[in-house]
């Protein structure tokens, strides 16, 4: 008990870091992610839309093939406009997969519910050695 009235900052700083650790698991932030090869499944399994949600210049610079471009500054207004059917899988991509999240929450507000983002984004597709389309 001495040694935990002693130091108790150490033990305090023990919990917050673990709490931080866990914190994306805890909010949701660490689900609904798809690794490069999983989203290759589910686009040959069950026909998912890949949607770049980058500005124009980075989806010209590289998307994933057959990916429709829905930037995020237009996403709430277009996404109805380029994927009716809200029942089909998305996979919503970006540059680091940061933005894409946020886009995963916009979708599944709009009634997207089996949307998901790239984790990585288009960086760990490249990484995968997975095909890339420049337009």
């Amino acid at each position: 008990m001495n040694f935990i009235l002693q130091n108790w900052y150490l033990i305090l700083l023990a919990l917050v870091s673990g709490g931080l650790l866990a914190w994306p698991m805890v909010s949701g932030g660490g689900l609904g992610g798809l690794s490069a090869s999983a989203a290759v499944q589910l686009i040959n399994r069950e026909k998912a839309v890949v949607v770049d949600v980058c500005e124009a210049g980075e989806y010209a610079a590289g998307h994933i093939g057959g990916a429709r471009s829905v930037p995020l500054s237009q996403f709430k207004e277009r996404l109805p406009q380029v994927v009716k059917n809200k029942t089909v899988p998305l996979v919503l991509v970006c540059a680091s997969g940061l933005r894409a999240r946020r886009a995963v929450a916009m979708a599944r507000g709009l009634g997207y519910e089996k949307a998901q983002a790239l984790t990585g984004g288009m960086a760990a597709w490249r990484e995968a050695n997975m095909p890339v389309e420049k337009a």
